[in-house]
């Protein structure tokens, strides 16, 4: 039996296969401004998955288009942003295994959402894939990943040896460092997971490598 009593999962890359989808937003709203942005955002994007859209777009304004973009052009920008992702994530296919884990297994395991995607956009998308009922709590940004992770441990009491977060990028590993709880990388091509211990491709035999940890 799994010492865990908690699982924390990212979204993007570990419950949908959705990463490419967003790749390709932030390409196709600054290809206007030219192919060398276009290519920097996509690199700074690949680079920091998990880092909120809104942060993104302050970096993109400010550094590649030397914009002092206020916080409504901001804004402006992250909802147009959602308009593009939204139907392509609720459409994208699932991690291998991963909806058969969590509807099989939410009653052994507290199952929560940690996700850089905006608070009010994840609950729309859990609910269009019929994922809401399988979660205890559900977090996004603008709170930190590191924040979603320690509000969680407050209020279920929880040991930090109870509960483990699966994520595929650097925000992730930090989230569950600065909480001293495990991390297991969902393995992507991201160089901070491949140096992780604990790594997965899928979820076909997930409870079984819980048991090994």
């Amino acid at each position: 039996m799994s010492r865990f009593k908690a699982i924390i999962f990212d979204f993007d890359g570990v419950i949908s296969d959705s990463l490419n989808v967003k790749t390709e937003a932030f390409a196709e709203m600054y290809r206007p401004y030219g192919k060398d942005v276009e290519n920097k955002v996509v690199r700074h994007h690949e680079s920091n998955g998990g880092i909120s859209r809104y942060e993104k777009f302050r970096i993109y304004q400010k550094e590649y288009l030397g914009e002092k973009a206020d916080e409504q052009k901001i804004a402006d920008l992250a909802e147009q942003f959602s308009e593009m992702v939204l139907e392509k994530v609720v459409g994208s296919a699932y991690i291998k295994g991963v909806d058969q884990f969590i509807k099989s297994y939410h009653q052994d395991y507290d199952l929560f959402i940690s996700t850089g995607t905006p608070t009010e956009e994840i609950d729309i998308i859990l609910e269009r894939k019929g994922l809401t009922p399988f979660f205890k709590e559900v977090h996004g940004s603008p709170e930190k990943k590191t924040n979603h992770v320690k509000g969680i441990l407050e209020r279920y009491g929880y040991a930090a040896s109870e509960v483990v977060f699966i994520g595929d990028a650097p925000t992730d590993i930090e989230a569950a460092r600065t909480n001293g709880i495990t991390f297991i990388g969902r393995y992507t091509t991201s160089d901070a997971i491949k140096q992780e211990k604990n790594q997965i491709e899928d979820f076909k035999s997930f409870n079984e490598y819980l048991n090994t940890l």
